[in-house]
């Protein structure tokens, strides 16, 4: 009998031809990896529920940095935990917070690392919520003024992007405007366009110590069942100037990041968040997975679904096997 039938494992035969045929790549070009600063000296302490992730001092960020640059990672994240918290978050606008000041030290040592700073209130509230609240409400065009105040200190820090992260309506505009007005015309916006309210958020909230003392986030940030809002909100952000668009978290909306590299010529960053990096970290540390393998593999799919950038804490493994 004679069968006619494709030969589709011809271009699977051998480790050297499936690399050759190989169609999504992943570099470490690709990666950002997110560091947490903290005052204090002599600080490096391990989140409780991200293993592998830090709270670093001033003082013990340079030997991280040195091995992130020795790694070939060239963009970090900044986020900043201040030891004091107010109703306006006054200390994520301050000359001397902590997070201006990580930005001066990168810069200073390491002035070709992409130094990118996290501009939000949610760390520096004493409320956790990521702008100005009245009688419990969150307030939209009030925390526009202190989240512009944020990204210009950042900017005069150094910061070499701006990635506000707090999904206020018209935070791009509002930032875009402020950021021109003093004189930082060519400091890009990576704006988390379309940031979910999710349940993967967690572990980060315990590092960035970040969760809201009353309510929660739905009321800014995005429904989960929500595809179309994706695009209102990537369109928003674009006309308000927008130079990179996020999608948060990852892994449960590659769809999404699918959807918005279809439709949007700009760069896309996918950030692959702390409860999709503490679930594999759980995991293989009950020998449940390989863990290498898993990471390649969930990271190749952001990068498949559309992802041109990861923001990942899995950043520094993946760098090392990427060089093996």
């Amino acid at each position: 009998m004679s069968l006619s039938f494709d030969r589709h494992r011809r271009l699977r035969q051998t480790a050297a031809i499936r690399a050759m045929v190989r169609e999504t790549h992943l570099r470490v070009d690709d990666l950002i990896y997110p560091l947490f600063v903290v005052e204090g000296s002599g600080i490096r302490r391990e989140v409780p529920s991200m293993p592998g992730v830090y709270h670093l001092s001033l003082d013990r960020l340079t030997e991280e940095i040195d091995e992130i640059a020795k790694l070939g990672i060239r963009a970090v994240m900044v986020f900043g935990v201040p030891d004091e918290k107010d109703e306006v978050g006054s200390q994520a606008y301050c000359e001397t917070g902590i997070v201006q000041r990580a930005i001066r030290q990168i810069k200073a040592e390491r002035s070709e690392m992409v130094v990118i700073a996290d501009t939000c209130l949610c760390e520096y509230t004493s409320h956790g919520h990521c702008g100005v609240v009245e009688n419990e409400q969150v307030l939209n065009d009030p925390s526009l003024k202190l989240l512009v105040k944020t990204a210009v200190s950042q900017a005069q820090a150094g910061a070499d992007i701006i990635a506000p992260s707090n999904m206020m309506d018209g935070f791009v505009a509002a930032i875009r405007h402020g950021l021109d007005e003093a004189g930082f015309e060519n400091v890009p916006i990576m704006s988390y366009a379309i940031k979910y309210a999710s349940a993967f958020y967690g572990p980060f909230r315990d590092a960035a110590d970040s969760a809201p003392q009353f309510g929660d986030r739905k009321t800014y940030q995005m429904d989960p069942a929500n595809r179309l809002e994706a695009f209102r909100e990537a369109e928003s952000d674009i006309k308000e100037g927008a130079d990179f668009l996020m999608v948060k978290p990852a892994l449960a909306y590659m769809d999404i990041i699918r959807d918005i590299k279809n439709r949007f010529p700009l760069p896309l960053v996918a950030y692959n968040v702390s409860g999709e990096y503490s679930m594999v970290k759980a995991a293989a540390q009950n020998g449940w997975i390989d863990e290498k393998s898993v990471v390649m593999e969930m990271l190749t799919g952001m990068k498949r679904a559309g992802a041109d950038l990861i923001i990942t804490y899995f950043a520094k493994d993946v760098a090392r096997w990427l060089a093996e």
